[in-house]
């Protein structure tokens, strides 16, 4: 999954996370469960600065069953 990134502030972000939700979706779309993982922003960004990353999502294969499928559809930034 690509983030793009933009620190629209006065001062560089030096450190923080971005959790990603993957859903794993059944046959019919109902949606079964949220499995959250977390990584590391690509630090520093400069102010005004802007920036993506490229992260590989993974969800284990037992809490996919068959004729189920997985969408990274929510995205959530920590920064200091």
């Amino acid at each position: 999954m690509t983030v793009p990134f933009h620190n629209s502030g006065g001062t560089p972000v030096r450190s923080g996370t971005v959790t990603f939700g993957t859903h794993v979706i059944g046959a019919l779309g109902v949606d079964w469960a949220t499995v959250e993982s977390t990584a590391a922003l690509p630090v520093p960004i400069g102010p005004g600065a802007r920036t993506d990353h490229t992260w590989t999502v993974c969800v284990d294969a037992w809490r996919v069953p068959l004729g189920m499928h997985v969408e990274t559809r929510d995205v959530s930034v920590r920064w200091e």
